[in-house]
C-alpha cells in the first residue's frame, strides 16, 4: 500500500467536525390603524391572511405583539430565521409588500432589526 493510500486512511478515520452553522434572525414590527372593527372578532378577521399564510410558514413565527385590546389599532411582529442576513432581509422584504397587498389597514410604522 502507497504512503499516501495510508495517510487517505488515516484521515479518512478521524471524526469530522460538524458544520458550523450560525443563524441570523430578522424581526419586522408593524404598527397598523384599523378602522371599523366594532369588536375584537372584527379585528382578529382583518389579520386572518397574516397569520394564515405566514404562521405556517417553517422559517418564521408570527404574533400580535402589542395592542390586543386596542380596536382602532394593531401592532404584529414577524421573527424569521436564516443562514445570512442578506436571506433574511430579502425573506422580510417579500413578506412586507405581501402584507401591504393582502392586509385591510394602513401600516403606520415599519421597524426591522438583524440579529
Amino acid at each position: 500500500m502507497s504512503e499516501a493510500l495510508r495517510r487517505l486512511l488515516k484521515e479518512g478515520r478521524k471524526p469530522q467536525q460538524p458544520a458550523v452553522i450560525t443563524p441570523h434572525v430578522g424581526v419586522l414590527t408593524l404598527h397598523f390603524q384599523l378602522y371599523g372593527c366594532d369588536d375584537l372578532k372584527a379585528k382578529r378577521k382583518v389579520f386572518t391572511a397574516l397569520k394564515a399564510l405566514w404562521g405556517k410558514e417553517p422559517d418564521l413565527a408570527v404574533a400580535e405583539t402589542a395592542d390586543q385590546e386596542a380596536l382602532d389599532c394593531a401592532t404584529w411582529t414577524i421573527a424569521a430565521l436564516g443562514t445570512s442576513s442578506q436571506q433574511i432581509t430579502q425573506r422580510l422584504d417579500q413578506i412586507e409588500k405581501s402584507i401591504e397587498e393582502r392586509v385591510d389597514a394602513a401600516i403606520l410604522d415599519i421597524h426591522r432589526e438583524i440579529l
